[in-house]
């Protein structure tokens, strides 16, 4: 399965995005949060992870967590910014921010399968392609494979971002994040 482009016109809070990227190897435990878009004018240009790093003697691991970007106004002096997440998972602890030269324009989930009876964590890190030209990724568990890459924005950059999120299962098996869209404007 190829990843998808949608191109639409919705509009959120109050600005509008061009077009929708997914990739294909995304789980589906959880619902998917609020779509939060970066303010008028703003791209997302750096980037936090939520990471609960790898459990010892047989923990509930859940890897990734939480995908913060900050959104940034580089044409002001000096950079206006502000961040926008959607769900987040209750494990683990926010990393240092890693910034782009430029605009975020694609990412890649690197995701754990269905581990069956074992304990699923199923998206276990992200990496991002900068319209700079370099690759922002931050170290994290090593659980399941890198997918394919999401299309790249066609236009500035990722302005928004809306993740799918599994709750706590109390005493089940926790996934915390298992999926990611990412929206582009003009």
């Amino acid at each position: 399965m190829f990843p998808l482009l949608a191109i639409i016109g919705h509009v959120s809070a109050d600005r509008s995005y061009r077009s929708e990227l997914t990739v294909s190897n995304g789980m589906t435990w959880g619902d998917w949060g609020p779509v939060q878009m970066c303010p008028s004018g703003t791209y997302a240009a750096e980037v936090s992870l939520k990471v609960e790093g790898a459990l010892l003697f047989g923990g509930d691991d859940t890897a990734l967590n939480g995908i913060t970007v900050f959104c940034v106004d580089q044409s002001k002096n000096p950079k206006q910014y502000s961040s926008i997440t959607s769900t987040v998972g209750g494990w683990g602890d926010w990393g240092k921010v890693q910034r782009c030269r430029g605009y975020l324009t694609a990412f890649q989930l690197r995701v754990e399968p269905s581990q069956g009876s074992g304990d699923d964590t199923a998206a276990n890190n992200i990496k991002f392609k900068c319209s700079g030209g370099e690759e922002l990724e931050r170290t994290s568990t090593s659980w399941g494979e890198w997918g394919e890459w999401s299309p790249t924005c066609m236009g500035t950059g990722i302005c928004g971002i809306q993740t799918r999120v599994e709750a706590s299962q109390g005493d089940g098996d926790d996934t915390a994040l298992n999926d990611v869209r990412m929206f582009c404007c003009d």
